[in-house]
């Protein structure tokens, strides 16, 4: 069991060869464990956000030349003492002094430990310390942005207004059950309150709606690429990815497994997986390929069906046709360089040709206007992004759909004040204003050591 009072420490800096390391130690006793192995300055007289000069000793031996950085609380990323002591680079020299300093009472921290205490003091919210594991795992600038506009709060502000107006509610329902004797007491009823409820009903459908372009830019979009074998489902991947991640043959089955990628689409993640040409077979190894193609259609948020255009439809690419009718797919006629066979009339097609990388800016706006609203990722305003979050403020959708129904149904407003609370106690649990210990230990569990 950590115990919050501990001084715990931690390199904050990635494994392997560097030019120096970063070694983090917050707590109480920072300062006079640290001063214990340094020689230079005495660190307990000095002041608050300097930096000071020496090195690492134990006893008689020294380990490395070092600065050493002093932060004293309240005025840090803890609230607690803190000191960074810059290494030179190598794990071993890290490892030496992480070890002095545990050897002189510091704890070595779990993951996401000190992110933890920021939280835990008041120096962070929930969605602020989950913004920080977004602001390190950020591959574009569209999800840097989102993740930055989060750590400044955005996202609790938005919150904390959803939580006021079901608080004013439910304030209103108190008076009128406690102190139902005053004139100047609105006398609540469900015809009062069930437009209240209406109101919050459709900003949080809208926070939803704006949360779907949110979580796109945070976690990409699980991206299948399928067709008949030789349509040139594996030349798209290549020209869409700029290399040859792919094999590309004119003999037909040459991809025979999964092939994943990543592609930074203007700011969005495209989570590509290219498949087997999907046909009849006896090939027993091209035929587990199939099944795996056929699986991760089921998975995909997006499907790329690839045609020919060089050629008339044929019963394969109807079959196709079919399989994917009921996902968010889009059409892709490739080949367009060798003739255009192919018209789908009631629906659209992006023609292209992946050899010669024409047309694929369109296949990318045609991405983009299905997923993505532009005006959310321009706008200076907080979008919820992380599936906790937004799994919370569905439940706080459905606690307010059962207080409408109550209200309907005319039960006593007592009653309809059970589901506001349910709806109340949903939103703090995404700030972490009612949070179990349990969760608060899975979430920065998942932070890496350092943070």
């Amino acid at each position: 069991m950590t115990m919050l009072f501990d001084t715990i420490v931690a390199k904050t800096t990635a494994n392997g060869t560097s030019a120096i390391n970063v070694i983090r130690i917050s707590g109480d006793e920072s300062f006079s464990i640290v001063n214990r192995v340094f020689k230079g300055p005495d660190l307990e007289k000095a002041e608050s956000h300097t930096i000071k000069y020496g090195y690492i000793h134990d006893n008689e031996k020294v380990i490395d030349e070092v600065m050493v950085f002093l932060y004293r609380a309240p005025r840090t990323f803890t609230t607690e003492d803190v000191i960074e002591i810059s290494t030179h680079g190598g794990n071993f020299i890290a490892n030496e002094v992480l070890k002095l300093l545990i050897k002189n009472g510091a704890r070595l921290a779990e993951n996401g430990e000190f992110t933890k205490r920021a939280y835990l003091n008041g120096r962070l919210d929930l969605t602020e310390a989950e913004s920080i594991m977004d602001i390190v795992n950020a591959k574009t600038y569209t999800q840097l942005n989102l993740a930055n506009k989060q750590l400044r709060g955005d996202v609790h502000t938005l919150v904390d207004q959803l939580q006021s107006k079901v608080l004013d509610i439910i304030a209103n329902i108190e008076v009128n059950i406690d102190y139902p004797e005053y004139d100047d007491v609105e006398i609540l009823t469900s015809e009062i309150i069930m437009p209240r409820i209406k109101v919050l009903q459709d900003s949080i459908n809208n926070v939803l709606k704006e949360a779907e372009t949110g979580q796109v830019i945070r976690d990409g979009i699980k991206t299948v690429i399928v067709g008949r074998p030789n349509v040139g489902k594996s030349s798209l991947l290549n020209s869409l990815l700029k290399e040859d991640k792919a094999i590309v043959t004119n003999i037909s089955g040459t991809t025979r497994d999964l092939i994943e990628a990543e592609l930074n689409l203007d700011g969005i993640i495209l989570k590509l997986i290219d498949t087997a040409g999907i046909r009849e077979t006896n090939d027993a190894v091209e035929k587990i390929g199939i099944d795996r193609a056929i699986k991760a259609i089921d998975k995909a948020s997006l499907v790329l069906l690839v045609l020919d255009q060089s050629n008339h439809l044929t019963d394969l690419d109807d079959t196709l046709l079919e399989l994917t009718k009921n996902k968010t797919r889009i059409l892709i006629g490739n080949k367009i360089d060798l003739g255009n066979k192919i018209d789908l009339k009631h629906e659209k097609i992006i023609n292209i040709s992946a050899k010669n990388n024409t047309g694929l800016d369109i296949l990318s706006k045609e991405v983009k206007d299905l997923f993505i609203d532009e005006k959310i990722i321009n706008e200076d305003f907080g979008v919820l992004s992380n599936t906790r979050h937004i799994g919370k403020l569905e439940e706080t959708k459905l606690a307010l759909e059962d207080a409408y129904k109550a209200c309907v149904a005319s039960l006593p407003v007592d009653m309809v004040e059970i589901d506001l609370r349910k709806a109340w106690t949903s939103l703090g649990e995404i700030t972490g204003q009612s949070t179990s210990e349990d969760l608060i230990t899975t979430l920065f569990s998942k932070f890496c050591l350092g943070k």
